[in-house]
């Protein structure tokens, strides 16, 4: 059993998924494969199927019959991979915006360098590592995480990335039932809970490379949900029960 699961949440992404697969595949280290489909009308899950064949015992597929949310496809990855054996658990894009090469990178920062969670930064130590970004879209992005570090204290430059590898024990801790976030947020909302529960954090430079193919999910609903809802999940912090 490999102890390391990649969970590639689609909607709507068969131009990029079976690219994504195979690239993943391709990496020095053997890394398993869990896609998490939501109802996809393009097909996604199909070309999924079909690549389980070629890639037997390492490729997994989960279908939600609707499309839920980046955050509850993840929780769902979560669940299922605790149901495992996997000890670090990966959260990748689908549309190559991040590199799988890098995942080997977030790998080692958990085991050779101790940390419980390891996020591929856009932006450390104030280095803007994004391609192919309109510059409104990233002065959206660059400003919401020193907005989230203001507010929160939170000791992470790239608060709103969304490639993260947890240490199984993470995400035994966190209690999924209490996540509020389903979109953007998400992202920020583990990152802050991992943290209050006095988990070790590791961010690892990484350049992140708007896709290509496909269409991006990002609408101002999920950007407004970052935004309004840090300020209250500062303030709550950890509920009693969550706090072990």
């Amino acid at each position: 059993m490999q102890d390391t699961l990649v969970i590639i949440p689609t909607y709507n992404e068969k131009e990029n998924v079976e690219n994504i697969i195979r690239a993943t595949f391709s990496q020095q280290k053997v890394f398993h494969i869990l896609i998490v489909d939501d109802n996809s009308p393009d097909g996604t899950s199909n070309i999924v199927k079909k690549l389980q064949g070629e890639f037997k015992g390492k490729l997994f597929l989960e279908e939600r019959p609707h499309k839920g949310g980046l955050g509850s496809a993840y929780i769902h990855g979560f669940k299922w991979a605790l149901q495992k054996d996997y000890n670090y658990i990966i959260e990748m894009d689908s549309d190559f915006s991040h590199n799988p090469k890098d995942l080997i990178r977030l790998y080692n920062a958990c085991v050779k360098d101790g940390a419980d969670v390891s996020i591929g930064s856009r932006y450390l130590n104030n280095e803007v590592n994004v391609v192919n970004w309109d510059m409104k879209r990233l002065l959206l992005s660059y400003f919401a995480s020193k907005y989230v570090k203001f507010i929160t204290r939170i000791p992470v430059s790239d608060t709103t990335a969304g490639f993260v590898c947890y240490n199984r024990k993470v995400l035994e801790t966190i209690n999924f039932d209490r996540i509020k976030f389903i979109g953007y947020a998400f992202q920020i909302e583990m990152k802050f809970k991992a943290w209050k529960h006095g988990f070790k954090i590791k961010e690892v430079s990484v350049i992140f490379t708007d896709r290509t193919l496909g269409t991006s999910k990002m609408d101002g609903r999920i950007i407004n949900e970052a935004i309004f809802g840090v300020i209250q999940m500062a303030i709550k912090g950890l509920p009693k029960r969550e706090i072990k």
